[in-house]
């Protein structure tokens, strides 16, 4: 009896924001902590504690992953959204004009964007449904030609 053959991930990406950024939670902390230090010395260690916890925990929710499964499930899995493998079309990697360019000027209103700002490269990936609206997805990645490589991989061949 053969094995079952279960999705594998053939591609993950953690988007999570530089450590510059990371940087801002004890920074605003300090500063609120400041702010009130000449009335309490305790308020101001609770505000900066508070602060600066709560801002990394944003910054922590801003986080995303980017996934890509082979297997009984193929596809790609950007943040919430989900693309089957068999709905994804051509696959263009983008370099940080054409990035700039698909976000910008040369957007369509109906295109999903998995994009965080912080990754001034992405992926443009045509959507192969016809039921969606949605004409392609912008996906944010710091490897686009690996990002590229692995939905080409994992979809089937496409048809004309």
């Amino acid at each position: 009896m053969p094995l079952p053959v279960v999705s594998q991930e053939v591609y993950v990406e953690r988007q999570s924001p530089p450590f510059g950024v990371w940087l801002l939670a004890p920074f605003a902390g300090l500063l609120t902590a400041l702010v009130v230090l000449p009335l309490s010395l305790a308020a101001a260690v609770a505000l900066f504690a508070v602060v600066s916890v709560t801002i990394a925990l944003l910054l922590l929710r801003s986080s995303s992953r980017i996934v890509v499964t082979d297997g009984t499930d193929p596809g790609l899995r950007a943040g919430p959204a989900y693309l089957e493998a068999w709905h994804i079309g051509d696959v263009v990697p983008l370099d940080r004009d054409q990035t700039r360019d698909v976000l910008g000027p040369g957007a369509n209103a109906l295109a999903y964007l998995a994009h965080r700002g912080w990754i001034s490269t992405a992926v443009r990936v045509e959507v192969r449904d016809v039921e969606d609206p949605t004409p392609y997805w912008v996906v944010s990645t710091r490897r686009p030609l690996e990002l590229a490589s692995a939905l080409d991989a994992v979809r089937p061949p496409l048809a004309d």
